[in-house]
Formats: C-alpha cells, structure tokens, sequence
C-alpha cells in the first residue's frame, strides 16, 4: 500500500517497529534502517540492481531479516519540486513492490540527500572508493532521518495538543 503524506503513513504502521529507508537508483538502491523506536536511522547495504525480481527478492529478504514494518523512499524531485522521469521510475518501483509485499510505503523528498551524504563522508576523510561504495546507503539513511525527525515532530505536536 502506497500511502502519500507522512501522518497517514504512521497511522498505517504499528505503533513500534523499524523502518527502511531506500535510496533508489539506476544502477543501486541504497536501504538504511530505524530503530525500532524510529528515532536514528543507520546505513545498512547498497543492492546492485539487475533486475526487479531479483532486486525485490534481495530488499524483501533484509525487510525481512531486519524486521522492518515501512518503507520510506526517496523521491527524486527536481529542484524546482516538479516530477520528472527519475521520480517516474520510482514511482514504478513502489507500485511493483506493492505487488508482493503489504508493507505501507510512502515517499520523502530526497533532493540534497546525495550531497549531504557525500558531505558528511568527505568530513569524515573518507576515501574516493571507500565513499562509493557507501554513498547509496548513507543517502538512503539521511532520506530516512528526514521522515523519522518529521513522524518525531508529529508526535510531539499531537502530544501538545493532547495536554490543552
């Protein structure tokens, strides 16, 4: 199930359990995941894509293994906010793993997210090749922490309005 906004995407999920965050691309999907309370999201691997079935299979099996109860994948926005062929095939992607999994997914806007996570590994002194081979997942985390930081702020506002 593809759910649009973030607080209709938390009132699908149980109320505990992690999620994955997918940074998904050409040639990789990178997938961090959240701890089970959904407060820091953490780099886990980088898929090769070959094909849909086998990328699927692949990214069910570590859903699987991790325990994740959502996905939350990044939307590769233009900058201006429009939608273009790239957010099209992501799109695509999430409407095929609707086909095997019932797991709710919903979509966070990842522009920067590449950058910033080439930032921050660059800070670290990371080498070139050791940045390539984590820059996927280190995306997919930030794309994740994103959503995570915005379902903490709704909690917080819905706790506010719990206490007037």
């Amino acid at each position: 199930m593809i759910i649009e906004d973030i607080p209709s995407f938390v009132t699908a999920l149980p109320p505990t359990g992690a999620l994955a965050g997918l940074d998904f691309g050409d040639k990789t999907i990178g997938i961090a995941l959240s701890d089970r309370l959904r407060g820091t999201a953490t780099p886990m691997e980088t898929i090769r894509r070959r094909k849909f079935t086998l990328d699927a299979a692949r990214l069910m099996e570590v859903m699987a293994e991790l325990e994740a109860t959502g996905i939350v994948l990044g939307l590769p926005r233009n900058m201006d906010g429009s939608e273009g062929p790239r957010c099209q095939k992501t799109r695509a992607f999430a409407r095929n793993l609707t086909q095997i999994t019932d797991i709710p997914i919903t979509f966070w806007d990842e522009r920067l997210s590449t950058v910033a996570a080439e930032r921050a590994l660059l800070e670290a002194d990371t080498s070139r090749r050791r940045r390539a081979e984590v820059i996927d997942h280190v995306a997919a985390a930030y794309i994740l922490q994103g959503a995570l930081d915005r379902i903490a702020h709704l909690a917080r506002e819905t706790a506010r309005e719990g206490d007037a």
